[in-house]
């Protein structure tokens, strides 16, 4: 398994430790679960970014409804 090391200050060190006490887990899965799921969140962004740019017309759910006859 590889290591990553990450230097922050006194302050955010104490709030990283008392934040994965608080949820019962390690600061090593603390991080990476936050830092994949920042990646996984910006790759869906990115990926609706693009779904987005091909929708010729977008419909409001009023629209929808009255279309739907609800």
């Amino acid at each position: 398994m590889a290591t990553i090391s990450l230097r922050v200050d006194e302050r955010d060190s104490k709030l990283i430790r008392d934040y994965a006490k608080l949820k019962k887990t390690s600061v090593s899965d603390l991080m990476r679960n936050a830092i994949i799921e920042k990646i996984e969140d910006e790759i869906d962004l990115e990926h609706f970014d693009r779904v987005l740019a091909n929708v010729e017309k977008t419909y409001s759910l009023d629209e929808v409804k009255k279309e739907l006859g609800l």
